[in-house]
């Protein structure tokens, strides 16, 4: 009985907390869907400690091999578990103390039942042996799966993305991000005359009879699923040390050989200015047991914690291009920078649900502004935050409808950022906006968070009463319209939202080149302005991102 008024629970909960996304997403989801997205009390009754993940991987026929440990903690009394593996993925067996246990399979999920129950508080682990053919990638890092190529040489240049399609695509695991694994030890065999990296320490190379090498990563930090990767070819490799925050940290490049001439003083260029710049707005690197690494990849990038993925072609900007449209982006790599962003926002605090994804993606995406304003000063900073409106379509909310595997709105990225880059006007202390950042990534040091953690912390240490901001610009899709007219040397003035008793603070022209706050409200007010300002130039503190209306 405990069992169903817990599912019943979840459902209701599920219900409440999609209801307003599942409106803006007409896609009618799936039990699939839900198997992938949803936690039940199959899943929440044990919590992970540690993986070993033992494979195989072998390139000719594409496919993987081997097993993976789990050990973890009961949360509840319980005898029966979800797992998760892509269905085209056969199980050899699933051994506990010695014996095979019995298990059924539903899309991507694989239930396992226990010869008794396992208590409360113990401690347990079981292996899944299995094998097949992983998902390969159509357009990666996006679409993803296994990635197959080659260098110029002919060499096989191989590697793996998987966020949001998630990390069973090929491996056996918990596959949701609520639950990190604390630590984790990365077995992979590939042919010997080739080279393998994966996330954390390498603790050793062992030679295996059948012409492979087993290379064994130990990851010392909690790691969420979707960034444990591997990356597979003839690589280069050199080393340095950042003096940060928290001491000398380990930096390892792995580059290509082939491209190792230019990798070198392309990345050395960016990475030290980064950790520096990004150590100072977010705190200490979160990762310095495992080290900082920077691997060559064959799909542009990805935030794969401690060996972020790089494949930017060595150009400035984003392959080339400035996404912020004011040439300020052309100065520094896009995908060093993005991507090692995300050791702070994705790594070190990650979302529950991939509903939340734009906790990731705007502050990683505002990153780029802070490293801008580090590396070339304020005004620019600024600048480049509010060119990346360009991008903008404000087509659907960027939070995404819960407990279904579905994240929010592209704008997740550009629009994530702006909504950051407001509140820092409306908290209009640099350095107590800096304390926040730093703060969020202290409180929820290695932790998993909910867009109302987030939203409650800034709330909080900002003191400002920061809820109706936060849904207007996450939970819808329209943003605060800010409607005025001017008669006879007096504004009238109001905000349009999507909102009830929306009442955001802004800057506004009423003198000529002078910005000063006022407090709209949903309802009309006034205030006399200065005459040099009309109904053309009138204008809101370019920094808000908001739209300015004229009256009628």
């Amino acid at each position: 009985m405990k069992r169903i008024l817990l599912a019943a629970l979840s459902l209701l909960l599920f219900s409440i907390t999609a209801n307003a996304q599942l409106m803006a997403n007409k896609k009618d989801y799936t039990r699939a869907d839900t198997l992938r997205g949803m936690l039940t009390p199959l899943r929440t009754c044990y919590d992970i400690n540690y993986y070993h993940l033992d494979v195989k991987i072998n390139l000719e026929e594409k496919s993987v091999s081997g097993s993976n440990e789990f050990a973890f903690t009961a949360t509840q009394d319980f005898n029966k578990l979800q797992f998760d593996l892509f269905e085209n993925l056969k199980i050899d067996k699933i051994v506990y103390k010695g014996a095979e246990l019995p298990y059924t399979r539903e899309f991507g999920a694989v239930f396992v039942t226990f010869p008794k129950t396992i208590k409360k508080g113990a401690k347990d682990r079981f292996t899944v042996f299995y094998n097949g053919n992983p998902k390969v990638a159509r357009n990666p890092p996006w679409d993803g799966g296994f990635i197959f190529k080659k260098d110029k040489a002919g060499n096989p240049f191989v590697s793996v993305a998987c966020q949001g399609l998630g990390a069973s695509v090929w491996w056996p695991n918990k596959d949701h991000q609520s639950d990190e694994v604390d630590s984790m030890l990365i077995s992979i065999s590939v042919p010997k005359d080739l080279d393998e990296i994966s996330n954390g320490r390498l603790r050793s190379v062992v030679d295996q009879p059948d012409g492979y090498r087993q290379h064994n990563w130990f990851v010392a930090n909690p790691i969420n699923n979707y960034t444990v990767t591997f990356y597979i070819g003839k690589y280069a490799h050199w080393t340095d040390t950042y003096n940060g925050e928290k001491g000398p940290l380990t930096i390892d490049y792995w580059s290509l050989k082939e491209d190792s001439a230019v990798a070198r003083p392309h990345w050395d260029a960016d990475v030290k200015p980064m950790l520096e710049s990004f150590e100072h707005w977010f705190g200490p690197y979160p990762w310095y047991k495992d080290g900082y690494k920077l691997v060559q990849a064959p799909h542009l990038g990805m935030e794969h914690q401690s060996a972020v993925a790089y494949g930017n072609q060595f150009k400035k900007g984003y392959l080339g291009r400035d996404l912020s449209g004011t040439g300020l982006g052309l100065k520094w790599d896009y995908i060093t920078v993005h991507e090692s962003g995300h050791e702070w926002f994705a790594n070190n605090i990650t979302t529950k649900d991939i509903a939340d994804m734009w906790v990731h993606e705007g502050f990683t995406s505002y990153s780029e502004a802070l490293f801008t304003e580090s590396t070339q000063g304020k005004k620019a900073g600024d600048a480049y935050a509010i060119g990346l409106r360009r991008s903008i379509g404000n087509r659907t909310p960027i939070i995404g409808p819960y407990n279904v595997n579905k994240e929010g709105d592209g704008d997740m990225y550009p629009k994530g950022a702006n909504l950051i880059h407001t509140i820092r006007q409306l908290i209009n202390d640099d350095e107590k906006f800096r304390s926040i950042l730093r703060g969020l990534n202290s409180t929820f040091y290695h932790k998993t968070v909910t867009t109302a953690d987030v939203e409650n912390y800034i709330s909080k240490q900002s003191g400002l009463k920061l809820q109706k901001v936060f849904d207007q610009y996450l939970r819808y899709t329209n943003i605060p319209v800010l409607e005025y007219k001017i008669n006879n040397g007096v504004l009238s003035y109001r905000w349009i939202t999507d909102v009830k008793g929306f009442d955001m603070p802004v800057k506004v022209s009423l003198k000529a080149d002078d910005y000063t706050f006022i407090y709209p409200t949903n309802d009309w007010k006034t205030t006399k302005i200065d005459s040099s300002v009309n109904m053309d130039t009138f204008k809101a503190e370019p920094n808000f991102y908001v739209k300015v209306k004229k009256g009628e």
